[in-house]
């Protein structure tokens, strides 16, 4: 970036494993903080979760930790502590997403921590939550989605549990972190004392349930699992074209107008089961039914054209090669090149003044091993 880095001169020491925690430490780096990463003899695993991309590492070891140094410590040393208290004494943030009840083990959880470093913030993502029956429960992505029950919002009504592909409770979890993160440290600045910043996967798959729990709560109503599709809006779903698939989002009343108008049926924003949204909801299955037999009649790049010309949202289902190619993920410009590699990676969802931030090296290699993995921004090992 032309300008200086959001979180220049901003230190932090990053105990992750895996997803989340890596995660958190890859988002300061991007944005200009100084990470170090404590890895276990053997380092982080998730340097062996899948193929080797390079140096011997997985890809998402690669994605997770690029820009950072690393050292290698035993924590369950004297002499590996002591060392990870060195780090700490310029430190701004801790982070670590250790076992439950690791830290406290090792000596280093948030009471213990903070008063040898008050003015640090201590981050610490569990898996359940620090309190409560499970605090001292681990656990993975998937085993959150399906206790939160988000594995019961995705798919069809009646259809098997279906977990979210993506692994939106670490990335949410990470970035709820990172907001926490920096909420104290501006708290900090009027106070002069450090904190501690809970985040766990159970609270972010909760609050991904969204209206799905609240309605249960307050109105006693269990919304259907609707595929693509939306439990409180028609039509806002996929549909088969003649060829291929596409995205159709009514949002309102006047847009849906505007789509059957396209569709040849200006009749049904006049039928008394489809002229508003809560009717259309009463009346879902007939009012689908009849949507996707027009749109079966003509190729997904003829409707399109029509829709967007007319302004009914909609877009082609894409495959993932179908979005590498598409020229708006070219134009936004989130596929980064690595310094001094031959990959890209997607770099953070946010720019300054127009400039978004560079990633500003490769994942470091394990301090230790064999010269072909040596590279990134180095390290020790204690």
């Amino acid at each position: 970036m032309s300008a200086p880095a959001p979180l220049a001169g901003l230190r932090v020491v990053e105990l992750g494993q895996v997803l989340a925690g890596p995660f958190v430490g890859a988002i300061l780096a991007d944005l200009g903080a100084e990470v170090v990463k404590v890895e276990k003899p053997g380092g982080d695993d998730s340097r062996g979760m899948g193929p080797a991309f390079r140096r011997g590492d997985s890809l998402t070891f690669h994605e997770m930790n690029r820009g950072k140094a690393s050292v290698v410590l035993d924590l369950r040393k004297p002499g590996g502590r002591a060392r990870l208290h060195e780090l700490l004494a310029p430190a701004d943030i801790l982070v670590h997403n250790l076992r439950p009840g690791a830290a406290e083990a090792l000596g280093i959880g948030p009471a213990e921590t903070l008063a040898r470093h008050p003015r640090l913030i201590y981050c610490a993502i569990s898996a359940f939550g620090r309190k409560g029956p499970l605090a001292l429960r681990p656990g993975y992505e998937p085993l959150l989605q399906a206790f939160a029950g988000l594995c019961m919002v995705s798919g069809e009504e009646g259809a098997p549990p279906q977990r979210i592909g993506a692994s939106v409770v670490d990335y949410g979890t990470a970035m709820w972190t990172v907001i926490g993160a920096l909420s104290a440290l501006r708290r900090r600045e009027a106070t002069g004392r450090g904190g501690v910043v809970d985040t766990s996967l159970f609270e972010t798959a909760l609050v991904c349930t969204g209206q799905r729990l609240t309605s249960w709560l307050n109105e006693g109503r269990l919304l259907p699992r609707t595929a693509t599709g939306h439990p409180n809006m028609v039509p806002y779903q996929a549909f088969q074209a003649a060829d291929a698939p596409l995205m159709v989002c009514c949002g309102n009343d006047r847009l849906f107008v505007a789509f059957a108008a396209v569709l040849g049926r200006p009749d049904w924003a006049e039928d008394a089961r489809f002229a508003t949204n809560r009717r259309r909801l009463e009346n879902r299955e007939a009012l689908l039914g009849e949507i996707a037999a027009v749109l079966a009649t003509r190729s997904r790049a003829a409707w399109l054209e029509r829709l967007e010309r007319a302004g009914v949202p909609c877009g082609p289902i894409n495959t993932i090669p179908e979005v590498a190619r598409e020229p708006q993920t070219e134009a936004v410009g989130l596929l980064l090149p690595v310094p001094g590699e031959d990959y890209r990676l997607l770099g953070l969802p946010v720019s300054f003044d127009g400039e978004r931030p560079a990633i500003r090296a490769a994942a470091p290699a394990l301090p230790g091993a064999a010269p072909d993995r040596a590279a990134g921004m180095g390290g020790t090992k204690t």
